[in-house]
């Protein structure tokens, strides 16, 4: 896996290069948010999901 193909958010699937993408579409990234959203919404749950347990 190369870095850009690394996993940031393990429920949603976002990887580094998304970032790239998404602030490259946008001006800056907001892939934060919607993680934040899912977290509030209890879809995003990394800390569990994440094999480092991040």
């Amino acid at each position: 896996m190369t870095e850009a193909e690394e996993l940031v958010c393990y429920c949603l699937g976002y990887t580094r290069e998304d970032i790239r993408q998404d602030a490259a579409r946008y001006g800056r990234s907001t892939i934060l948010e919607r993680i934040a959203a899912a977290s509030r919404a209890g879809v995003c749950h990394c800390t569990a999901s994440n094999p480092q347990g991040r």
